[in-house]
């Protein structure tokens, strides 16, 4: 008798315990290298995050890769809307270190600030897109084949196909070789320039897998990233997730 009420005791404990186990992992969220991005309506682009709807997120750590150490903080917001994806950029930084002035060319060999959206896995076709503290853009579709890739510059690059983008500096002018405490960058993708990938608009529940960089050169190159990288940003087996509320 002794044997069966323990062994009614053990197992339901064991249901006990296996439900509490199930409660745990669903109270975890989306899970590790997953974000919860949150929905929210279309908003004025400031350059420097002064929106209100930006409070009704959390801030992402982007941080220090091995390439290069950098003392720096960067942190990084992200929103979608029905028309299209939001991100919201905090870099502290001592020197603006940017002198390009034209849109395309190649920022990510100064400050900058980059995001990597990959949409569909079943292609590996991602979107980058860039923007220097002189908000300047450089916005790319990238087949990426065996590990050789190359951008493609988007066509008919108007309208509603085009971003929307600011930047604004801390505690000094923006420009070229300024000091500074730090700069910020937000900007708008609508979702009509990310044609033709698939599993585009995102609905509730969809998922993405993406990264979000910065490269600040004030003392040689420092790579910063959300999702650890090995060697380089274009690294999508390592991306993190975006689960869109």
């Amino acid at each position: 008798m002794k044997k069966k009420i323990l062994l009614r005791l053990l197992l339901l404990f064991l249901i006990l315990i296996s439900g509490n186990a199930k409660n745990i992992l669903l109270a975890e969220g989306p899970g590790p290298g997953s974000i919860t991005v949150k929905k929210c309506q279309d908003f004025k682009i400031t350059g420097n995050g002064s929106s209100a709807t930006w409070n009704t997120t959390e801030w992402i750590s982007i941080v220090p890769q091995a390439s290069g150490t950098s003392p720096y903080k960067t942190k990084a917001k992200v929103l979608y809307s029905e028309k299209g994806i939001y991100f919201l950029f905090n870099c502290e930084d001592k020197k603006i270190t940017a002198t390009l002035k034209a849109d395309y060319l190649d920022l990510y060999n100064e400050d900058v600030v980059e995001v990597f959206l990959w949409p569909d896995e079943n292609y590996t076709l991602y979107f980058e897109y860039e923007v220097s503290p002189l908000n300047y853009e450089l916005p790319i579709i990238i087949p990426n084949l065996d590990g050789k890739f190359l951008g493609w510059l988007p066509w008919k690059y108007e309208g509603d196909k085009k971003t929307q983008h600011a930047t604004s500096a801390l505690g000094g002018k923006m420009e070229s070789g300024s000091s500074v405490s730090g700069w910020m960058a937000e900007f708008f993708i609508p979702y009509k320039l990310l044609a033709p990938l698939k599993n585009v608009p995102p609905v509730s529940g969809t998922k993405w897998r993406a990264n979000m960089y910065r490269i600040d050169y004030d003392n040689g190159t420092a790579l910063f990233a959300w999702q650890k990288i090995i060697k380089g940003f274009h690294e999508y087996n390592n991306f993190g997730t975006f689960v869109f509320e």
